[in-house]
Parts: structure tokens; C-alpha cells; sequence
């Protein structure tokens, strides 16, 4: 395909190239270089584009650079070609002026069906859907549902689901392909649907509606409004773009980094995502230095507890992100809704008491084999069992309040956890070295 464009033979590119799958022509487009890309332009048609642009994997910015690269009056052509979903996804990585430029020169059914989903606010349902499904009224046949199927399949982004409507467009019921094929052609298809359809309301978190999907195991999900009008349709495609999202976007906040959407090439842009977190966690560590300089008095007389200090420290940063860890996932696929939030909170402090007492006590014959100070392996194994309760039900309760907050969970990144958790062991550790300092210093 190279050599083909090379030698500007427009008949072997094509031939070659439309023969792969539409995700392998965006692989290869997205490789090639702007002269290359500016003869694709010339050899395909914008609704050849169009299912390029459906399958491509850039970056926010390459989108502009990539449409601007075309006439303006192309990639109109070439968005209205589009799912208007798809379409949708492309105009939000655009300013808005560039987006009034593109819709005013589109076809204008195709600009007010993209306007339509423009207005849903970003991660919700509404913005994830598409207005390329199927609908039919509950009083008509088999045969002529299959009819209207015949007609309109090739607008709609899938048929596997028809969707029953009433006469105000309220949804009333769902046939999957596979009951209108087997069902004879009179029987009528109120008889025949399933009336308690799982939908999803417009303004809900696109997470929600991914959960949903999930649980039922639909291709299709339908989008609904307050009363129950049908709007569009949530594909299985979307839903997988969806959680790719929604596991970066929690795995960057679980590593205290704002975005890692893409890769930065620019020391100067990484640097800008990681420094807010890294700074907050330099004020939280100052502090916990501070909490260990008003201990100096313990310090000098038994030097010896500053050996255990990153022992204490580091069992606790551990523990807290593995209860964290568990907490936000939970809360992410629901399993936590299943149960009580005190239940919860129960079974993570009866967590931290079983791990506390065996490590405790593990690091208790440690300390006295090692040192041959019964006391000290006493102290250490004390403040062990105490800081793994606390750190499991920090890990654990933080989440699920920042949750009932209605902020994400996972904002209580894995960092931020471990350097709270660094505090609250170091007073634990100190605050019993200094109560019972007179039977460590011999």
C-alpha cells in the first residue's frame, strides 16, 4: 500500500486497503505521514473517511490536525456519513467554532441529529448514544416489522434489538431479530415483546449505564427520558470505549497523576499533570516530619525506634492501598450496593484485626530474636496490630465518603492514602513509645 501510494496508483491502494477491516485501515492511516494522508484524501470518498474516523485511536489534538489537513466542506460530508455518535466524539475534541463551521455547512438533517446529541452533557448517557435504532408500534404484525426492519437497517446502527414504542414514542417493549424471524407473520407484536425493558435515563453517568449493560448482558441499551420517551440507543461499542475510559481515568487518579489519557513526549506537559498531586503529598510529608521532630525527645533517649520507622510506615502505605483498592473497585462495578456500608466497614476492621494480630505478632519474635529487647518487639508489634486496623479502615472509609459526596473515589489515589496513612502510623508508633517509655529505656 505504501509502494502504491508512492507511485500514486490510486486503484491498487484502494483494492488493497478496502479490503482490510475498517480498524486496520485507521492503523494504517494514523501511521502514514501528512503528504501520504493528503492522497488518501484525494482517493477516497468522505463516507469511506467517514468509517476510518469511526475506528481511529488518536489523541485529542490530532483530530484537529487531521481534519484540518481536509477542505472544510469534506469533512462536513464526511461527519454527516458518520454515526452521529461517532460524529459527536470527533466535533467534542474540536473548539466550538470549529464546530458552528462544520454543522452550518453539513446537510441539515444530518446537522440537527448531531445538534440534538451536541447538547447532552459530556459523560452521560445522552452523549454516548445514537439516534440509529429501530423502533416499531406495539399494534402492528410481524410482517410489517419486518418490513419497516428491510427499510430502515441500513441507517441503523444495529438490528440484533427493535424497540416497541406507543403513540406518544413512549418505549413499551423490546423483540430481539431472532423472535420476529421464528415468529409467523400475523401474530402481532404486543404478543409477542418483552415488556420489562432495561433502559437507562439520559442525564445518568455513562458508567452507570455501562454497569448496567454489563449486568444484563445487552449489545443494546436503550436511553430513555423521565417519561420514558425514546430517545436513542447505547451500543456494546460504545460501552467498551466507555470502561477503556473509565479504568484510565481511575488508574490515574489511583497513581495521583491528573491525566494519562496519552503519552506526554513533553517533559514540560508530564511534568504539569503529576506536580499538583506531587506537591499536596510534600505538604503531607512535611508534616509527618514535623509530627516526628516533636517525638525528638523519645528519639534520643532510645535511638533505636527510628530503625522501625519505615517498617511501621510502609506496612501501613500497604495495607491502606490494598483496602483502597478494593473499596474503589467495588463502588465502580456496584458490588457495594449489594451490602451495607457498615457491613462493609465490619468486614474491613475484622480484615485489619486478623492481618494486625499475625504480623504483629510475626514482627514481635523478630524484634526480640533480633535486638533481645522483649519490650521493643512489644512496642513494635502493638503498634503493627493498631496501624493495620487503622490504615484498612482508612483505605476503606475514605472512598466510600468521598463517594456519598458525590466525588470519585478514586480521587483518594494510592498515593494520597499511603501518605495519610504514613501520619496516622508514625503518632500511633510514637505516641506508645512515649507512654511506655520507661520500660524500653533500661
Amino acid at each position: 500500500m505504501l509502494k502504491a501510494i508512492e507511485e500514486d496508483n490510486m486503484d491498487v491502494l484502494r483494492d488493497y486497503l478496502l479490503e482490510l477491516h475498517p480498524y486496520d485501515q485507521a492503523k494504517f492511516f494514523t501511521k502514514l505521514s501528512k503528504q501520504a494522508r493528503q492522497q488518501i484524501y484525494h482517493y477516497f470518498s468522505p463516507e469511506e473517511m467517514g468509517e476510518i474516523f469511526e475506528n481511529i485511536e488518536i489523541g485529542e489534538n490530532q483530530y484537529e490536525e487531521f481534519l484540518s489537513e481536509m477542505h472544510p466542506s469534506f469533512v462536513a460530508t464526511m461527519l454527516s456519513k458518520m454515526y452521529a455518535d461517532d460524529a459527536v466524539d470527533v466535533l467534542n475534541e474540536l473548539n466550538k467554532d470549529q464546530v458552528a463551521s462544520y454543522l452550518t455547512i453539513m446537510d441539515d438533517e444530518a446537522a440537527q441529529e448531531i445538534k440534538d446529541l451536541l447538547h447532552y452533557e459530556e459523560y452521560t448517557a445522552g452523549s454516548i448514544m445514537t439516534t440509529g435504532f429501530i423502533a416499531i408500534k406495539e399494534y402492528q404484525t410481524v410482517r410489517s416489522a419486518m418490513q419497516i426492519l428491510k427499510s430502515e437497517a441500513p441507517r441503523a446502527e444495529t438490528i440484533y434489538y427493535v424497540y416497541v414504542v406507543d403513540e406518544d414514542k413512549r418505549l413499551v417493549g423490546v423483540i430481539s431479530l431472532r423472535d420476529l424471524i421464528v415468529t409467523d407473520d400475523d401474530t402481532f407484536i404486543s404478543e409477542i415483546m418483552y415488556d420489562r425493558v432495561v433502559s437507562v435515563s439520559v442525564g445518568e453517568d455513562q458508567e452507570g449505564a455501562a454497569r448496567k449493560m454489563k449486568d444484563y448482558n445487552l449489545l443494546a441499551l436503550p436511553v430513555v427520558d423521565f417519561q420514558d420517551h425514546l430517545l436513542g440507543i447505547i451500543t456494546v461499542d460504545d460501552i467498551i470505549d466507555v470502561m477503556d475510559e473509565e479504568a484510565s481515568d481511575d488508574y490515574s487518579k489511583l497513581a495521583g497523576v491528573s491525566d494519562m489519557d496519552g503519552i506526554d513526549k513533553n517533559p514540560l506537559s508530564a511534568a504539569k499533570k503529576r506536580l499538583p498531586w506531587l506537591i499536596i503529598l510534600l505538604f503531607l510529608g512535611m508534616l509527618t516530619a514535623n509530627i516526628i521532630g516533636r517525638f525528638e525527645e523519645t528519639l534520643e533517649q532510645l535511638a533505636i525506634l527510628a530503625v522501625f520507622i519505615p517498617l511501621i510506615a510502609g506496612m501501613a502505605g500497604n495495607t491502606g492501598t490494598q483496602a483502597l483498592a478494593v473499596a474503589v473497585r467495588g463502588i465502580a462495578t456496584g458490588d457495594h450496593e449489594k451490602e451495607t456500608k457498615k457491613k462493609l466497614i465490619l468486614r474491613e476492621a475484622g480484615t485489619g484485626l486478623i492481618t494486625g494480630t499475625l504480623c504483629g505478632f510475626l514482627v514481635m519474635i523478630i524484634v526480640y530474636v533480633w535486638k533481645g529487647d522483649f519490650f521493643l518487639g512489644i512496642l513494635v508489634g502493638i503498634s503493627i496490630l493498631i496501624t493495620l486496623i487503622v490504615a484498612t479502615l482508612a483505605g476503606a472509609i475514605v472512598p466510600l465518603l468521598m463517594h456519598k459526596l458525590n466525588i470519585d473515589p478514586a480521587v483518594a489515589s494510592g498515593p494520597f492514602i499511603t501518605t495519610i496513612n504514613d501520619l496516622i502510623s508514625i503518632l500511633i508508633y510514637f505516641g506508645l513509645a512515649t507512654a511506655f517509655m520507661s520500660y524500653l529505656v533500661q
